[in-house]
């Protein structure tokens, strides 16, 4: 702790002995509270640094500094005023900077360290110091880098530490009070000649640390080489055309593909919630057996894979796993082609409309015309079924509602929404009920400050908790990083929302309700929902649904005992078999039967 942020302990001494008591029974029960509590330390942090300042610039100010010219105090006591004061009104800001601080200290503090072991430092340096600083000065130095690639995990290593340290100066502070009080005197602090245990000590200190620092830069490594990088097919540069759905280009794909089908990469244009042109990835699967008729195509909207770029399906190892596609086998079996969009800003610059409808479903139906461009010269095509799971089935039932007025040249025979995210309020309220739902929430605040300018992401989320937010929404679901993420989430969950504000009120609460899918749906529309599915919770479900039938629509709607979120389109699920016969059904042109009540 450096000497202005020790300004507040310092003022302990000399006190009477039930002062410094007191303070360190309160600091002792902070601390512990603190321990647990990550965002509620990094506030208390902030504010701390920012007193310390505040009183350290005062006491600058009050002392007689007979080494200081008289008209240089007051102004050096005024910066350090001012800079607490500012800490304390942007303690946001602060705490940002905090990461990128400790990082480039420790930087610093082994930088001089070596410098210092290599120098010897001073003529009673011995050979063991000059060792544990070398050591010492190492560890620094690979800690600093890790500080700076993973600020998130450094701001929450920092909370811990702080409140560690609050609960040893409150058991200081106890054991100064119980000296005073048994002998009428403080403990001296003066230092004493370090003997061969404190140098042992030392060492063996240096060395622990430096086998954790390296420990943490394998660890950091680790996770770093399994984050999806984006190769060079995404990033074509060829002029927009005019027009949404014009294909822009295509490769031949074979990552997790099935046997008895190909598949292409593929480039296309759409257009985004505001409008505007731009470029979205997906792919294109084929069946290899021959057919003699137009083969009828699934239109695929896939789950949450993340919110960056580099977490599109399409650049995953295992695309249709990743985004959950059900009976893949099947369709591949039934000779079904299967377009996959992956979204505008997955794979593509820009930012991704995660739960915005119109960019979603849009993308959805552009990917189709885009296949059709692909195909229909030598493997014509015909009627199309959507089907979408979870953020795809929220994008389904927005393609469904759009089609007729967007794309009304494509014969859309039918809607399958799986535990779709049909009421982004909904979801939003319920997700600090998750483990790990502010992962999803900072999905959800980026898509949307990114999507409308009205929606300040400083406006909702804790300042302590910005940096973590920042760091959540840039780690992909399937790579090894997000564990750091969901450890993160966590963490802060046992402490409080990252929200500082209700999401669901002010201009986000506005532009979420908007984003509810109300549009009506011409084709058929068969909506699935686990009943014990925690994320996408069966009442918000039903709500959704009564209201949709109470505005006309009609829906199959189908609730399934026992499956959850995933288990709903996984493993031996009753709807995968129902999903295939009900698509067969809608490509042969039966009629359906709506219900609008949940079925088992």
């Amino acid at each position: 702790m450096s000497d202005r942020t020790r300004a507040l302990p310092m003022l302990l001494r000399g006190a009477p002995w039930w002062l410094p008591a007191a303070v360190g029974a309160a600091a002792v029960v902070l601390g512990l509270f603190l321990l647990t509590r990550p965002l509620s330390a990094l506030s208390t942090l902030a504010i701390y640094i920012g007193l310390s300042f505040i009183v350290s610039g005062i006491a600058d100010l009050l002392s007689p500094g007979a080494t200081t010219p008289a008209w240089i105090k007051p102004m050096l006591a005024g910066l350090w005023m001012a800079g607490g004061v500012a800490v304390l009104v942007a303690i946001g800001t602060a705490i940002d900077l905090l990461a990128p601080f400790v990082a480039i200290s420790l930087i610093v503090s082994g930088v001089l360290r070596g410098f210092g072991a290599v120098r010897g430092g001073s003529v009673r340096a011995t050979g063991d110091s000059r060792i544990a600083t070398g050591i010492a000065a190492a560890a620094d130095l690979l800690l600093g880098v890790v500080a700076l690639s993973w600020p998130d995990v450094t701001l929450l290593l920092v909370a811990v530490l702080f409140g560690a340290r609050t609960v040893f100066f409150g058991l200081a502070s106890l054991w100064d009070a119980g000296v005073a009080l048994r002998t009428g005197r403080r403990r001296d602090d003066a230092g004493t000649p370090a003997g061969r245990i404190q140098r042992f000590v030392r060492v063996s200190g240096a060395v622990v640390s430096l086998v954790l620092a390296v420990a943490a830069v394998g660890i950091g490594l680790k996770f770093s080489a399994g984050s999806p990088v984006l190769d060079a097919f995404y990033a074509d540069s060829a002029p927009l055309p005019d027009q949404p759905g014009r294909l822009i280009n295509a490769e031949p794909f074979s990552s997790g593909i099935p046997e008895g089908a190909t598949a292409w990469r593929v480039l296309y244009s759409t257009r985004l919630n505001d409008g505007g042109m731009t470029l979205a990835s997906g792919l294109v699967l084929v069946p290899t057996a021959p057919s003699s008729q137009p083969r009828p195509i699934i239109a695929w909207a896939h789950g949450t894979t993340g919110y960056g770029p580099n977490c599109a399906p399409s650049n995953l190892p295992d695309p249709f796993t990743a985004g959950a596609m059900p009976a893949l086998g099947e369709v591949v079996a039934n000779g079904w082609v299967t377009v996959a969009a992956d979204y505008p800003g997955l794979g593509t610059a820009g930012d991704q409309p995660y739960l915005v409808g119109t960019g979603e479903g849009q993308a959805v139906l552009d990917s189709v015309r885009a296949a059709k461009e692909l195909l229909d010269p030598t493997t014509p095509t015909g009627a199309t079924t959507i089907w979408g799971h979870s953020q795809g089935g929220h994008a389904a039932l927005w393609a469904g509602g759009l089609a007729a007025g967007y794309a009304p040249e494509l014969d859309i025979a039918g809607v399958a929404a799986m535990a779709p995210a049909s009421d982004p309020i909904g979801l939003v309220r319920n997700l600090p009920n998750v483990p790990g739902g502010s992962v999803f929430a900072s999905y959800v605040a980026s898509a949307y400050a990114g999507a409308y300018p009205d929606v300040k992401i400083n406006n909702y989320v804790d300042p302590a908790a910005r940096t973590v937010f920042r760091e959540m929404s840039t780690r992909c679901l399937s790579e090894p990083g997000v564990l750091v993420s969901i450890l993160a989430a966590l963490s802060l969950d046992k402490d409080r929302s990252i929200f500082r504000t209700d999401p669901s009120t002010g201009a986000l609460g506005a532009r979420l309700e908007e984003n509810t899918p109300t549009a009506a749906i011409a084709a058929p529309l068969l909506l699935a929902q686990g009943a014990t599915d925690p994320l996408v919770t069966p009442s918000v479900q039903d709500g959704y649904v009564a209201s949709r039938c109470a505005a006309g629509q009609a829906v199959d709607y189908r609730t399934y005992a026992g499956r959850d979120h995933m288990g709903l389109v996984t493993g031996d699920s009753p709807l995968l078999g129902e999903l295939v016969d009900w698509t067969k059904d809608r490509f042969a042109g039966r009629s359906a039967t709506p219900t609008c009540q949940g079925s088992q």
